[in-house]
């Protein structure tokens, strides 16, 4: 029997390419870089205050005012309304936070005006009216 030509090139070939991997021109080399002793410092900013106030009805947390920093938002639970069922086509699932966007304080002018009147008032006591002359009595 007579052996297939494509076993017989194959040394060949193997050979061919082990020569083409030797002959290829080493690496260069590379330059060692000095080692610098500069620490690295991670500065990260304080943390915003975060308060958090609960209303609660019987036991269950009915509202969160939540205040991160210059943001507030309140968070409320999912009640639906009437016989809904969360997860029902009238029951939402997910009830998403109310961001207070301007808070306007009416309050603090009245009393900043009260305490500005109160500052006026704590002055020096107004002059005695003038005297008038006394009327003639008659009897």
């Amino acid at each position: 029997m007579r052996a297939p030509t494509s076993w017989l090139a194959l040394p060949l070939v193997l050979l061919a390419t082990g020569a083409v991997a030797q002959s290829a021109p080493p690496p260069p080399q590379l330059e060692k870089i000095e080692e610098v002793d500069n620490p690295v410092t991670v500065t990260s900013k304080p943390s915003p205050e975060t308060r958090i106030v609960e209303k609660r009805e019987g036991g269950r947390v009915t509202e969160a005012k939540v205040k991160s920093g210059k943001s507030t938002y309140t968070v409320k639970p999912n009640t639906p309304a009437g016989s809904a069922l969360p997860g029902d086509a009238a029951g939402s699932a997910n009830r998403g936070p109310q961001w207070t966007v301007l808070e306007f304080d009416i309050l603090s002018k009245k009393k900043k005006r009260s305490a500005e009147e109160a500052d006026k008032e704590d002055g020096p006591p107004p002059p005695p009216p003038p005297a008038q002359p006394a009327a003639p009595a008659t009897k």
